[in-house]
């Protein structure tokens, strides 16, 4: 899959994904600073799965039209232990393959998801 870990994404995460195989893009390491709506029209360009704790998108979804082949994963849970949390965060990602197409959202013990507005 190809993933835009936004900038307040774990690097560990990133490292996990990545060694699963996955194309991830970091923001931390390619474009640091970057507003919400730049990385949110970089994950469209490029048709990538933006992986985010920040809320901000959920709002940001509705009022862009998003193609079909990305998507937005919201992260809403607690952090585990620093030692574990790459492991975590990747195994929760990779534990679906339906991500594209979606506004998702991953909390403790579910995951929400609504289509994308195209």
């Amino acid at each position: 899959m190809r993933f835009l870990a936004d900038e307040n994404f774990p690097g560990s995460a990133v490292d996990a994904l990545r060694a699963s195989g996955h194309d991830v893009i970091w923001i931390r390491a390619s474009a640091p600073g970057s507003s919400d709506r730049e990385v949110l029209a970089q994950a469209s360009h490029e048709q990538r799965i933006l992986l985010t704790f920040d809320k901000d998108f959920g709002e940001l979804a509705k009022a862009s039209p998003l193609p079909a082949a990305c998507g937005i994963v919201l992260l809403r849970i607690p952090p585990p232990a620093p030692g574990r949390i790459g492991k975590v965060l990747a195994d929760l990602i990779l534990a679906r393959d339906d991500w594209v197409g979606h506004f998702s959202v991953i909390e403790p013990g579910r995951v929400r998801m609504r289509p994308l507005s195209k």
